[in-house]
């Protein structure tokens, strides 16, 4: 049975489709990308995009018709992003580590499986604001993917009074983006070191068999507990580990960004 939403909810969504076209054409974009990033990219590589929740908007309007796959929770307010961001070419996902994660994970992956990007809000949907869950590893690793940390900022910018402090940049607003190193959670020493099955670069990147081992070995969310049964050393150290150092990267290139634009909340 399919869930009921409200009547202006259509309505909501192509008027604020609109807005966001007229409004995020007057943004005056700056690209700022990590050189290693820009080399996979040209190769063609894909990637599972990570940025705060606060930034959805502007790096939807500078991606809009790239068909990327965004994972979007199953809340109303999901349901009204998902709507306005399909009106910019955006395909999404439902579901959230919160609520309808194995849903939203499955979808993810069929995405994947069509060549397509793939983007998470790792602090999303309700926070704690700019926090990493590991949900997003664990979609990483499972896809045999690399991770891009993305930082956004803007001047001038509106701020809601929301948990994560949505950023709308103003009309004509300065928008910095930068897209920092691709990130490989399993590969990271402490990985290695534990003896994650999977966690080698060559396998990830490669999409060998044992890549999504990792993840279950890791102990992340949603993924089979046989590793953890089996004893894999420091599996939930190892998580943790690969967790923290991505939140690290990511907050890195979003400070960086706001830095550089002299942005004041």
């Amino acid at each position: 049975m399919s869930a009921r939403h409200p009547w202006w909810l259509p309505l909501a969504a192509a008027c604020g489709g609109a807005a966001l076209r007229v409004i995020g054409a007057t943004w005056r974009f700056t690209v700022s990308d990590a050189p290693e990033y820009t080399a996979a990219l040209g190769r063609g590589e894909r990637f599972v995009y990570a940025f705060w929740h606060s930034a959805l908007l502007p790096l939807a309007v500078l991606h809009k018709n790239e068909g990327t796959a965004v994972l979007v929770s199953r809340h109303r307010d999901g349901e009204l992003i998902t709507r306005v961001v399909e009106r910019l070419g955006i395909v999404a996902a439902r579901g959230s580590s919160t609520r309808g994660g194995e849903a939203g994970v499955r979808g993810m992956l069929t995405w994947a499986a069509q060549g397509r990007q793939l983007a998470v809000t790792p602090d999303g949907p309700r926070g704690p604001a700019e926090q990493v869950k590991p949900g997003a590893l664990y979609l990483a690793e499972r896809t045999g993917r690399r991770m891009v940390p993305i930082g956004f900022a803007a001047h001038p910018v509106y701020a809601l009074r929301s948990w994560d402090r949505f950023r709308i940049p103003w009309p004509f607003a300065r928008v910095l983006v930068s897209h920092g190193a691709p990130f490989e959670p399993a590969a990271w020493p402490s990985a290695q070191a534990a003896g994650v099955p999977g966690s080698a670069p060559s396998a990830q990147a490669a999409g060998t068999p044992g890549a999504a081992a990792a993840a279950q070995a890791t102990g992340i969310p949603g993924a089979a507990p046989a590793a953890q049964a089996a004893g894999v050393p420091g599996a939930s150290d190892v998580a943790e580990c690969a967790r923290l150092a991505f939140e690290r990267a990511l907050a890195a290139v979003a400070r960086d960004v706001r830095t550089r634009v002299g942005e004041r909340l």
